[in-house]
């Protein structure tokens, strides 16, 4: 390639804690001098995002807040949507020039079948271990627990796990694949996968060990700065006061309990803290009171280096900023991944892990000296340089 310019194409499906990390991504490669997109779903919060950080956006797919918002999505109406919307966007995209395409977000079948076609680098990263598939614990299981089942039940449970995912993403897949000359394939995850995925998490917060038998390769997690000045009725909550509490729980809208920041609000006061709510996808609600303040979208970078405790979802992207900002945290998991990072936050001794019912207990915890201490010291150990490693790796290959 020279001198010219790298082209890199960076894609997702899946919410602000899988459209973040991708800006990030795109920042770093612009400051060394390559040339990067992000075609990410078309919700106003990403584009509003992607254009801050001023990375282009590609839209691509259904909303994800359409999809978010119902309780009980069709897994077999989403998948081959997916898949035809990343043939679609992606190869006329791909096609005016790109050396790499980089995959992120929920199952990216199609992803790699363009980069097939074109010839061109493809890399699949994740953000956490859930869907790699591990000799040492079947499919489900937080990561890091010893799996009771033994090597040859967890490589049963995870063949039915790469037959799920046939069900769901293969028939449109391989119609796709045969459309633009490509031969049919037999197993979609591995496919996506690939045996060397890129694993873009912290090392401290996320430790990949014995947990699967790809070649992972672990960047650290990709983290977009963020310079924006905390909005004035927020700084001046702040400056009133003993830190307050944060509670939000991002774009888990159809698993937020409808009744969450009532009681989160309860727990905080009987603790003797103030509250800061966000209003995230939920719409949470509350009286603006002298100990209760409602916030829309801000920068968590900042707002949590001036709190006394997070309490969150547990996705992996307000986990990292939580721990980098010293805070520490509680988690309230639903789905996914969210469990796993619940259980990392507890065994490090920075929080807790929670359900409604036991939530001012977790808050106890979480405000305990010897977690705020303990939290101070793992901050310093989580790393911020991810992104930047991620894009001399990515630039590399694809050269």
């Amino acid at each position: 390639m020279g001198d010219l310019v790298v082209r890199v194409l960076l894609t997702t499906w899946g919410s602000r804690g899988d459209v973040e990390p991708l800006a990030a991504l795109a920042v770093a490669l612009r400051e060394l001098g390559a040339d990067a997109r992000v075609c990410a779903p078309p919700d106003d919060d990403f584009a509003v995002l992607l254009a801050r950080a001023g990375v282009p956006h590609v839209p691509m797919g259904p909303s994800v807040r359409s999809v978010v918002e119902n309780p009980k999505p069709d897994a077999f109406q989403l998948a081959p949507q997916l898949v035809a919307s990343r043939f679609e966007t992606l190869l006329e995209v791909a096609e005016e020039g790109c050396d790499a395409l980089l995959a992120t977000g929920l199952m990216p079948a199609g992803v790699p079948d363009v980069a097939e076609k074109l010839g061109i680098h493809y890399v699949l990263a994740t953000f956490h271990l859930l869907g790699l598939p591990s000799r040492h614990r079947p499919p489900g299981r937080r990561p890091g627990t010893p799996s009771p089942d033994d090597e040859t039940d967890n490589r049963v449970l995870w063949e039915q796990d790469a037959q799920r995912v046939n069900a769901l993403y293969g028939p449109a897949l391989n119609s796709h694949r045969a459309a633009i000359g490509l031969p049919p394939v037999n197993n979609v995850r591995d496919h996506v996968l690939t045996g060397r995925p890129w694993l873009a998490a912290d090392p401290v917060l996320c430790p990949p060990q014995g947990e699967t038998d790809l070649d992972l390769v672990q960047t650290g997690a990709w983290i977009l700065p963020d310079d924006r000045p905390l909005p004035d009725d927020l700084v001046a909550f702040l400056d009133a006061g003993d830190p307050p509490v944060y509670v939000g729980f991002g774009s888990m809208a159809a698993h937020t309990p409808k009744d969450i920041a009532e009681v989160a609000i309860d727990a905080v006061r009987s603790q003797g803290r103030r509250v800061v709510l966000a209003r995230g996808w939920a719409g949470l609600t509350a009286v603006d009171s002298e100990d209760c303040l409602v916030i829309g979208e801000v920068n968590q970078q900042a707002l949590f280096r001036r709190v006394a405790a997070v309490v969150h979802h547990g996705g992996a992207g307000t986990t990292a900023t939580a721990a980098r900002a010293g805070a520490p945290q509680v988690i309230l998991p639903h789905i996914a991944d969210q469990p796993y990072w619940a259980g990392r936050v507890a065994d490090l001794g920075i929080g807790a892990a929670a359900t409604v019912d036991t939530l001012s207990a977790a808050l106890a915890t979480a405000l305990a000296p010897e977690t705020a201490a303990r939290a101070i010291d793992v901050a310093g150990q989580v790393r911020g340089d991810g992104a930047m490693v991620a894009a001399k790796l990515l630039l590399e290959e694809a050269r």
